[in-house]
């Protein structure tokens, strides 16, 4: 089993707290786990504040770059836990919205969204974490 720690320079540079993603390869199969994703740019500075749309989107643009630097893409996740803080179920078709631009694909993957009282910054209204697996 061999594992990778990649820190991808499009994202932010959390890397004495985090990695941004972890692979595993046992055989011919390859995991990817992915860390939360959070709507900041490569700088760490917010982007949308207040705005659970704008957040959402660039949360999801994260994902796809922390995907693409393990190789994968969307057609590769199979579990994607969504975080939204203080959800009110009226916000769902927001999410919803992003979540369909990003996963356009009839094999959706598992899937949970959860409403948390807060988030790890301030100003942050969704966090994505995923798994994906790949054949290599």
């Amino acid at each position: 089993m061999e594992k990778n720690f990649i820190n991808p320079p499009q994202l932010p540079d959390w890397k004495q707290a985090f990695s941004q993603v972890v692979t595993v390869r046992n055989g011919s199969m390859l995991t990817i786990y992915l860390s939360g994703q959070v709507s900041v740019d490569q700088d760490n500075n917010l982007v949308g504040e207040h705005d659970l749309a704008m957040q959402a989107d660039q949360a999801f643009q994260n994902l796809q770059l922390a995907l693409a630097a393990a190789g994968a893409t969307t057609m590769d996740v199979v579990k994607l836990n969504i975080y939204i803080k203080d959800y009110k179920s009226g916000e769902a078709s927001i999410v919803s919205e992003a979540f369909r631009k990003t996963f356009p694909h009839e094999n959706l993957p598992a899937s949970t969204w959860l409403g948390v009282q807060s988030l790890a910054l301030e100003g942050l209204l969704i966090e994505i974490d995923a798994i994906a697996v790949v054949a290599v």
